[in-house]
């Protein structure tokens, strides 16, 4: 009988953390639930596993509409097996890794059905500023920090150094605004 409540607290736990996240299909998750809605495209992530930096697209909104949230490139985390991971920084990310240009190739050529089935239909996503801009001529600068506003969402691309994915795992990608650590969001991402 201790077993089997044993049992039941622990998938009462485990469930009660992917309920927050809605799985949009082809790759997509998305999660309302705190201060930050967030959505993740890791429909080109599931299949490039085997590179040395994962790219994922990721949207923020500020789910009170008058509310003014900033969230810095530092305050982005990635959860995996209990420990942190940053992402890297610009110079860093483009010494090591030349497959930027191929990864967005590729992404453009995936569908986005799922990703638009969530609340990022409702928003606008203006910005041209990216955490990891292209290196070309005509690219903009990589910034810092993400604003969001009202229905003015977000979205940037985010490479994480790859410590190990493996087809199935879960990861949790996390951020807070810069200022006020109490405005938080999450989305679990299943990589599948």
């Amino acid at each position: 009988m201790k077993i089997l409540k044993c049992a039941l607290a622990i998938l009462l736990a485990f469930s009660a953390g992917f309920a927050q996240t809605e799985k949009l299909g082809m790759g997509s998750f998305a999660n309302e639930n705190g201060p930050i809605m967030m959505a993740v495209d890791a429909g080109l992530a599931v299949r490039q596993l085997d590179h040395p930096y994962i790219m994922f697209v990721l949207y923020m909104a500020a789910k009170k509409n008058q509310q003014a949230i900033t969230v810095s490139r530092d305050d982005v985390v990635l959860v995996y097996n209990g420990q942190e991971f940053n992402l890297p920084t610009v110079k860093e990310f483009r010494r090591n890794y030349f497959g930027q240009f191929r990864d967005l190739d590729f992404y453009q050529h995936l569908g986005k059905e799922g990703i638009i089935s969530s609340w990022t239909r409702v928003y606008s996503f203006p910005t041209k500023e990216d955490f990891f801009p292209l290196n070309t001529l005509g690219g903009s600068l990589a910034i810092d920090e993400g604003n969001m506003y009202n229905f003015v969402g977000f979205n940037t691309l985010l490479y994480f150094k790859n410590p190990g994915f493996k087809r199935g795992d879960t990861i949790t990608i996390k951020v807070k605004d810069k200022k006020d650590s109490t405005l938080t969001g999450e989305v679990d991402v299943i990589l599948e």
